[in-house]
């Protein structure tokens, strides 16, 4: 099957970048009709190409991502670069809830004096991120981090679940069926987890350390008002390429 063949039949199926994807599976086939049109099949059922292929490219970075696992997106690249432009040359930066290592993975190669963290809870990610290269603590957000980083994070990133758990529901058809709950639920308002992350937060940020975590919908206005009874000076709310708040930055006094 050609390349014209694959692509068609993905672009039939929903792919939006069927022709990418088609130099990709043809690649990960390795000439096997077989095993091509295996991947063929798998992806048009709405298997994530991550799995199918085994890898993710992230900020230019291309990630080991293992089947199951949540897979990290390209949303997240301008997060990932906001947190390099502000990682001293010899400072600390933490990732929690680091997955397969993609933006700790990205804060090494960007920074390699630096000294990069991450936690994971699932075991099957924190793997991947290892053979990312990634120096991953295994636990539920900070609480497996070393007690001597704390108050020395210059920054600390994290991607925690923030969908609000009546909306997954919405999600597109392929993310329900396939993508780990564990990777999407952010409990009843989405801002569970965000709320936890940033009462975390103050006992390892150095002085006049950064805060960047990923958030949707309405949530930044709730998440910056309790940055600012927390002690963050100010704040920067990040938009996505429609205009709608993606991220948010924020600095501690």
């Amino acid at each position: 099957m050609d390349r014209v063949a694959v692509t068609q039949m993905l672009a039939g199926a929903g792919c939006i970048a069927a022709g990418e994807e088609a130099d990709e599976l043809i690649q990960a086939a390795a000439g096997d009709p077989d095993v091509l049109h295996d991947l063929i099949s798998r992806r048009t059922d709405g298997e994530p190409i991550a799995w199918l292929t085994g890898a993710v490219t992230f900020c230019g970075v291309r990630l080991f991502v293992a089947p199951g696992v949540y897979v990290p997106r390209w949303q997240t690249e301008a997060l990932a670069r906001r947190a390099v432009t502000l990682l001293p040359v010899t400072g600390v930066a933490a990732d929690l809830c680091t997955g397969v290592g993609a933006i700790a993975a990205v804060l090494a190669a960007a920074v390699p004096t630096a000294q990069v963290l991450a936690t994971e809870l699932d075991k099957d990610a924190a793997q991947c991120a290892r053979r990312n290269g990634v120096e991953v603590f295994e636990g539920w957000l900070d609480d497996p981090l070393p007690r001597e980083f704390e108050h020395r994070v210059d920054v600390l990133t994290a991607v925690v679940p923030y969908v609000p758990t009546d909306s997954l529901r919405y999600l597109p058809r392929d993310v329900q069926a396939f993508e780990p709950r564990l990777a999407l639920d952010g409990g009843v308002g989405g801002t569970d987890l965000l709320v936890e992350v940033v009462r975390r937060s103050a006992g390892w940020l150095s002085p006049g350390g950064r805060l960047l975590l990923e958030l949707g919908g309405d949530q930044a206005e709730p998440i910056g008002r309790l940055l600012g009874e927390l002690g963050f000076e100010r704040w920067d709310v990040m938009a996505d390429e429609d205009g709608d708040p993606r991220a948010i930055c924020a600095h501690l006094g």
